[in-house]
């Protein structure tokens, strides 16, 4: 796509199991050829049972967050009632559209358990939402497809799922030089979402 020459570099997945989701990023933020940062967050937890992993310009991916996480606090407030996933991605999907004159440059993964099961979707930067198995995006994405592609099954435990994850990042990050610097890896249960950091060796 034209607009992934605006796009800084970056690689996320995402994998949907028969109870969990598992979502990764690593940590480099760069502008053209220039590291800025290696500590960069990609990953964010925005409700007890749903997290996002993005890949794009890094204020972009932080904003998006931000509102994300405002709206569904203040709809779950609303209803009395824990949003769905599929609701989330929709929500998310009608903000990125509403923005499509100046639309936020990143690419969206969002991933959660509800009382429907374990959910995936992919989001472009105007909001084309699809529910897949598993997914990545960004200037590393057809590496780590590759990697995940070739070892994903799903019935393959939590643990695997995440070592497959870290395995697609590591060797997308050996051919992209605008991701790397560590993982942020997310995995959502059920009954919350746990956080871990694994360093790029």
């Amino acid at each position: 796509m034209a607009y992934e020459k605006l796009l800084t570099g970056a690689t996320a997945v995402g994998i949907r199991l028969k109870d969990a989701v598992v979502l990764a990023a690593e940590k480099r933020v760069s502008y053209g050829g220039f590291i800025m940062s290696k500590s960069g967050k990609k990953v964010f937890r925005v409700s007890d049972r749903i997290a996002i992993a993005a890949a794009g310009l890094f204020a972009d991916m932080q904003t998006i967050s931000r509102i994300l996480s405002a709206e569904i606090r203040y709809r779950e407030l609303l209803t009395s009632t824990r949003m769905r996933v599929r609701s989330a991605a929709k929500l998310l999907s009608t903000i990125l559209y509403s923005y499509k004159y100046f639309p936020f440059l990143s690419e969206i993964l969002i991933g959660g358990v509800d009382d429907e099961g374990p959910h995936l979707f992919v989001l472009d930067f105007v909001g084309s939402l699809i529910e897949d198995d598993y997914a990545a995006v960004g200037t590393g994405a057809s590496i780590a497809i590759g990697i995940i592609e070739s070892e994903y099954s799903p019935d393959m435990g939590v643990e695997k799922a995440r070592d497959l994850a870290v395995k697609a990042i590591k060797t997308a990050a050996s051919r992209d030089v605008v991701s790397g610097d560590g993982i942020d890896i997310a995995i959502v249960r059920g009954d919350g979402v746990k956080e871990e950091f694994v360093p790029l060796a």
